[in-house]
């Protein structure tokens, strides 16, 4: 699947990241869709069906570890890049745990968010 064809949810509550992030991902020809809270992510859910979720791990309210934990309770198989700008090695671990297919550090590599978002929708089509 080309990056044209992709629709890619954006879950992060730093306004200015959520921006840059939407700009980097439509200027690769995918479609985006963003979201300030996790929460307003799960309940657009059953209506938008994105190929891939980029989510920040650590936001008030309802953590990316939340939305993962509740995207596996429902069953949604759903590719996950996680961003973060608090990396630890627990924090890393559980992600992937909880089945992040990349894990990538803020301030985010543009070229590797990229290729970890198709690669993420390709492993999952297999």
């Amino acid at each position: 699947m080309s990056p044209a064809q992709l629709l890619v949810a954006v879950v992060d509550d730093e306004d200015s990241i959520r921006k840059a992030l939407q700009r980097l991902l439509r200027s690769a020809g995918m479609a985006v869709v963003a979201f300030s809270t996790g929460t307003a992510f799960l309940e657009a859910l059953p209506a938008c069906k994105p190929d891939c979720l980029v989510l920040d791990l650590h936001m008030p309210l309802m953590t990316g570890f939340d939305v993962q934990a509740k995207l596996a309770q429902a069953g949604a198989h759903l590719p996950v890049v996680i961003i973060t700008g608090h990396d630890t090695p627990e924090s890393r671990a559980r992600a992937i745990a909880g089945g992040a297919n990349a894990y990538l550090l803020k301030p985010i590599d543009d070229l590797l968010l990229i290729e970890s978002i198709t690669e993420a929708v390709a492993a999952q089509m297999h």
